[in-house]
């Protein structure tokens, strides 16, 4: 394929331009060099060159001259005969004369895009020819990458820009989650670009919590998408029929007539709720991405999506390790949240340890803790037997944000069946491990008491 076919006119004219201007003009260097990388260039020798550019400026954080290029060839080459080439190219590079600067400057990032686009098409074409359908949705993300090369989406601005709005008490815009101790601590819920994550064992109430959410932004009029993978459409369709009436899911066939009067009535809220199964353990976050945006294609604004639960979202196949995994799962969750402009709400299981802990932390976050370092807001969920059996649950909010943390909701209503949730009392963590404290020193007190007059009995 000849050079102009290959680069139509940024061939390799325009290449030896770009280095040469990319060595003697300190300011363009600064804008390219992070952009630009060696194998974007047609010829071996500019390829090598632009290798030992970098290779300087990651070494002092400035651009190489001629001479300390002149050095680092008989340094850095090994081959006499590739250094004899490198040479040349560099004399002809330094002697190049031109008037184009600015044509040269300006298609630059151009360059760039048409390189990287080239390299993604073959990527495309070579997931077509083996007809690797799981990898079909990358596609799109490969030419969106290649495209976007250069852009950074850096949100500049000067400090006292926009200073009335800053300055609003409700400038964030939140979504609330309905439950008035979580509201008051997180400064009113859940804004869009901002992500939640619910924290607990297995079985304790991640979907009744998530459910609450969706349930309470619909009722504000915003459109919702509730993902789901592990339970049957309807459960889910009954929690919110229970949210609603109070009945619980399994007598709401009972109460037939009062459940259709308020699904008449909650029709009218301006809003939409949209539940959605997806196959657990098969979809990476950019499958699901594709299906928001399909949503959002028919004509639906979403304000708020919910994962439940992102433990079921499988890493990019670029990550061997499950741990730095999972953490990219959460990130790039938070991305599309952030991108979308969605308030986003997930769950994640505790480990082990958590099932007979009395307040669930971080630290007994099941897989990557790296997840825990992602979200704006960590609620999580603990019950003891006696608790579950009492309908009564801790929360706490183990890591915020929006607003304080360490903040403990000790023995709150959390009653399964209808999805009833109130946090009266609160403690702080500190709080409540002095609490926690007094209490078995009462409890041991009591034992030893017991065992005395057990022992002043018997004798």
């Amino acid at each position: 394929m000849s050079d102009n076919k290959n680069f139509g006119y940024l061939g390799h004219s325009f290449q030896l331009k770009l280095i040469n201007l990319i060595i003697t003009d300190k300011s363009f260097f600064t804008s390219i060099i992070d952009v630009i990388v060696p194998k974007y260039f047609d010829n071996q020798y500019f390829k090598l060159i632009m290798q030992l550019v970098k290779e300087y400026y990651q070494n002092y954080q400035t651009a190489p001259s001629f001479d300390a290029l002149d050095q680092l060839t008989r340094i850095e080459i090994s081959s006499e005969m590739a250094k004899k080439y490198v040479f040349d190219m560099l004399k002809e590079i330094k002697d190049a004369s031109f008037e184009d600067h600015l044509f040269i400057k300006e298609k630059a990032i151009k360059f760039c895009k048409q390189q990287e686009l080239k390299k993604a098409i073959r990527k495309v074409e070579n997931i077509m020819e083996k007809g690797d359908f799981e990898s079909y949705d990358m596609c799109e993300e490969y030419i969106r990458d290649a495209i976007s090369v250069g852009e950074l989406n850096n949100e500049d601005f000067e400090i006292f820009s926009e200073l009335e709005a800053l300055l609003e008490e409700d400038y964030r815009h939140p979504l609330a989650t309905g439950i008035d101790g979580l509201d008051n601590i997180l400064n009113g819920g859940l804004a869009k670009g901002e992500i939640g994550v619910v924290l607990a064992p297995t079985g304790v109430g991640k979907t009744t919590l998530l459910t609450r959410f969706a349930n309470t932004a619909y009722n504000m009029g915003y459109n919702v998408l509730q993902i789901f993978f592990e339970d049957n459409p309807k459960i889910i369709q009954r929690k919110h029929f229970t949210c609603w009436t109070g009945i619980p899911s399994q007598d709401l066939g009972d109460h037939k007539d009062t459940v259709l009067d308020k699904a008449d009535e909650m029709k009218k809220t301006g809003g939409r709720l949209i539940l959605k199964k997806l196959p657990s353990d098969e979809l990476n976050m950019l499958q699901i991405k594709n299906q928001v945006r399909k949503i959002i294609s028919e004509g639906i604004k979403l304000d708020m999506v919910l994962i439940d639960y992102i433990d079921c979202v499988i890493p990019d196949r670029s990550f061997n390790d499950e741990w730095k995994g999972e953490g990219s799962v959460m990130r790039k969750f938070e991305g599309m949240c952030h991108e979308l402009n969605l308030a986003g709400w997930t769950a994640t299981q505790g480990n082990r340890s958590s099932i007979s802990s009395d307040v669930v932390t971080t630290d007994q976050m099941g897989g990557s803790i790296k997840k825990a370092q992602v979200g704006h807001v960590i609620i999580s969920v603990a019950k003891t037997l006696q608790q579950k059996e009492m309908g009564l649950a801790t929360l706490a909010i183990v890591k915020s944000r929006l607003g304080r943390d360490g903040v403990v909701f000790e023995n709150c209503k959390f009653d399964n069946a209808t999805l009833e949730i109130d946090t009266d009392a609160t403690s702080t963590f500190l709080g409540f491990e002095e609490e926690k404290t007094n209490r078995n020193r009462e409890r041991v007190t009591r034992a030893l008491q017991r065992r005395e007059q057990v022992i002043n009995k018997n004798n």
